[in-house]
């Protein structure tokens, strides 16, 4: 490609410590920690599980299995968690919460980075290239992720990985295993959405080039080979995360159409605070979608974008010109199906689709789907940035119809508005995104040209203007609080409970009306809001008091825990006997969701000399649910382990001692005959039993928790999680690893 590097000012450094500055200038008491993000997810699910993940690193331990959450859940498993992406090191070794902070905001910065790195090799062009970088850096979706750091990171290596791909099609055999490295590192980041997205993409600039004969026949095969390293790398995770998902409560018709962009959520690219209200801590949320809390690309990226599609016109002829104008119109239609998907149910298209590939189901909330267009977005931009000069009419045109839209819709907002609609709000919005747009026109308007002193500063300028309107285009998207909030085992020491629930002893639950009550609890101080949940231990918060909770919070768990919680949790009935069988020690006061009452008759998490009956899962289901169901005198099996199960009378056993470790249950049991072991800890097929130091069959107990047959005597019992997946997964990166660092350096030593 020819290059253009126009302003000379936006050199790779120079982006780099510019794109730096604007991070910091956004968060800068995070950055210092004296401040930390805790709005929504990061609080209750994503700083637990980095607290447990970095006790488990600490105590020499694999992550593989969480047992504070869901009576037990697999951790490794769930992808998100990132127990293999070897940047959690920084949050790993360094003090937290500032050292998850920095790798949050590390990561947004990163995204910029690499988002320059590509526009720049396809427009030739710095400045255009510096523009993509922060609207793909600061826009209301990506600063929307940082709440989700899996999500962040796996955004962050996007652009990495297009750019290193695409390199690999057209250069040397080690490019192939850098591309592959950079495309592991984003599957180990964990977002399967964005992963999915990505792949998707890079297949289709794939077909474009094989369609184009592009590059020579003998590269074909790159790409597949590229996409086989990538998994082999990234086994060690894909392979227990898939495991998880075929046993998991995710079939392909688990996902709905909730969470779509509202048929009229174009107007918020405009006006970003129109047809919403700010909800829990001050946040803004449009009605019925409530994944991310803004997706605002910027007016001038919009602007930019909209133009991108007159310069396909514009492009002198070449081959570098017709490659371009190809690419242009491959990332517009990508763009708009993508748009369309994200509004799911609000048009046909989407569930008509589904139907024929049930497998999108697994893809929840369809606005996830606009993550492509926040991707696609600034490299149109970039584009038509480059063409500026010829498209001087065409900017005008398209200024002024969205400077129109922008009045539309406010008038649309103060004639109809919802009923908590702030119209006063609305407008001041509309008119300073308006603003905004005229300030943006003008600074176009002296981009390039010759003889004004302005246009000097214009490029930098613009840069600036863009920040600005992003960062004010609502209430604060991810608002700060004291690191303190975090302190280990501060709600323990408050709370003070009369028997305290602890790993392997009981558990503590939150009430069926609890769990509700906090879905819908909207205190607007994000501490307050925090800290009065974290008492109720609320989503994965007990796993900073190391408290072990019935429920929790996680995307994906297994099928039977998943059916057995619902019955607690979807239904009013009274499940005291099952709660006992929990060895629930303490739930949520009736009288408020903050305080907690103790329980009597609570059963220990190890039981012995149960009668075993069998039924299948809908009958066990309802035996649970009974209100004579006594844990103490029977253990409901599948049909399928009759054969192998031989007891059919309640026995005399005497349980020693039992101790519970993250991945280890050990027990003593004395038995006067041959005997079942309960153990109420979630049954997953990688738990594996011994007795006396023998393979043993781990039986599927009550439905989803896990029993043990014994012989008369005195036994040793262990319950050892062996994830088989894991290991072989790790073996094949491993080998894999190996290999590609060997020819990479071999390679650039032989060149």
């Amino acid at each position: 490609m020819t290059e253009n590097r126009a302003d000379p000012f936006f050199t790779p450094p120079r982006f780099c410590l510019l794109l730096a500055l604007l991070v910091f200038a956004a968060f800068p008491q995070v950055i210092l920690g004296m401040q930390t993000f805790v709005a929504r997810d990061f609080g209750f699910f994503v700083y637990p599980l980095a607290h447990f993940q970095r006790d488990c690193f600490w105590h020499g331990e694999i992550p593989l299995w969480n047992p504070y959450n869901e009576c037990g859940v697999p951790f490794l498993a769930q992808w998100n968690t990132m127990p293999l992406y070897p940047p959690s090191l920084i949050y790993l070794t360094l003090p937290m919460p500032w050292s998850l902070n920095f790798f949050d905001l590390l990561h947004l910065w990163f995204a910029g980075v690499g988002m320059y790195f590509l526009a720049r090799r396809w427009t030739g062009n710095d400045f255009a290239a510096a523009f993509a970088g922060v609207v793909f850096s600061f826009n209301g979706m990506t600063l929307n992720l940082l709440m989700w750091p899996s999500h962040l990171a796996t955004l962050a290596w996007m652009p990495w990985v297009v750019l290193a791909v695409e390199k690999s099609w057209r250069e040397s055999g080690r490019s192939i295993f850098i591309a592959a490295l950079a495309g592991a590192m984003q599957m180990l980041a964990g977002g399967p959405e964005i992963i999915l997205m990505t792949w998707l993409l890079l297949s289709a600039l794939w077909l474009r080039q094989i369609f184009r004969n592009d590059f020579p026949r003998v590269n074909f095969w790159r790409f597949p080979a590229l996409v086989a390293l990538v998994s082999a790398l990234a086994a060690a995770q894909l392979f227990p995360f898939l495991d998880l998902a075929a046993h998991s409560q995710r079939d392909a018709g688990y996902a709905d159409l909730r969470w779509s962009m509202p048929g009229w959520g174009w107007a918020n690219l405009l006006v970003p605070v129109v047809f919403g209200y700010t909800k829990t801590e001050n946040i803004f949320f449009q009605y019925d979608q409530y994944w991310t809390s803004s997706y605002y690309l910027g007016i001038a990226g919009i602007w930019l974008a909209l133009l991108s599609i007159f310069s396909i016109k514009k492009n002198p002829a070449g081959p570098d010109s017709i490659a371009s104008r190809s690419k242009i119109i491959l990332l517009i239609a990508i763009a708009f199906i993508a748009f369309i998907f994200a509004l799911g149910g609000n048009t046909p298209i989407l569930p008509a689709i589904r139907k024929i590939l049930p497998q999108l189901s697994k893809i929840t909330y369809p606005v996830k789907y606009f993550l492509l267009v926040t991707f696609i977005v600034p490299l149109l931009a970039a584009f038509a940035l480059r063409e500026l000069e010829k498209l001087r009419r065409q900017m005008l045109v398209i200024g002024a119809m969205l400077l129109a839209l922008i009045a539309v819709i406010l008038v649309w907002a103060a004639k109809w508005p919802f009923s908590t609609d702030s119209v006063h709000a609305t407008l001041l919005n509309g008119i300073s995104r308006a603003g905004f747009l005229i300030l943006t026109g003008a600074i176009l308007f002296v981009t390039g040209k010759n003889g004004l002193k302005i246009s000097r500063f214009a490029p930098l300028l613009l840069i600036l203007v863009v920040w600005a309107d992003v960062w004010t285009h609502e209430p604060p998207q991810n608002p700060t609080v004291p690191p303190n909030i975090y302190e280990q085992n501060l709600a323990r020491e408050d709370l003070k409970m009369q028997p305290q629930p602890e790993l392997g002893q009981s558990r503590a639950m939150i009430s069926q009306q609890a769990y509700l009550d906090f879905i819908h609890m909207a205190l607007s101080d994000p501490k307050n809001n925090f800290l009065a949940k974290r008492r109720g231990y609320c989503a994965n918060a007990n796993l900073l008091d190391d408290v072990p909770k019935v429920d929790g919070f996680f995307s994906i768990m297994p099928r039977e825990i998943y059916e057995v919680l619902g019955l607690i949790y979807d239904h009013t009935n009274n499940f005291s006997p099952l709660e006992n069988f929990l060895g629930v020690s303490q739930i949520t006061a009736p009288d408020a969701i903050f305080r907690w009452q103790a329980r009597t008759n609570y059963l220990p998490l190890v039981t012995a000399g149960q009668k075993a009956v069998f039924f299948n899962d809908d009958e066990t289901l309802g035996m649970l649910a009974d209100s004579h169901f006594d844990g103490r005198k029977i253990v409901c099996l599948p049909p399928d382990e009759k054969s192998l199960v031989a007891i059919t009378n309640q026995t005399d056993v005497k349980i020693k001692k039992f101790r519970f470790e993250n991945a280890l249950v050990q027990i003593e049991a004395e038995a006067a005959a041959p005997s079942l072991v309960v153990v109420s800890q979630t049954y997953y097929h990688n738990w594996r039993a011994l007795v006396d130091g023998k393979p043993s069959l781990l039986l599927r107990a009550n439905g989803a928790f896990q029993a043990v047959e014994i012989p008369a005597g005195d036994h040793r019992i262990k319950l050892i999680y062996q994830d088989r997946a894991f290991e072989i997964g790790a073996t094949i990166s491993l080998a894999t690893l190996v290999i590609a660092v060997f020819f990479i350096f071999w390679r650039k030593r032989a060149n």
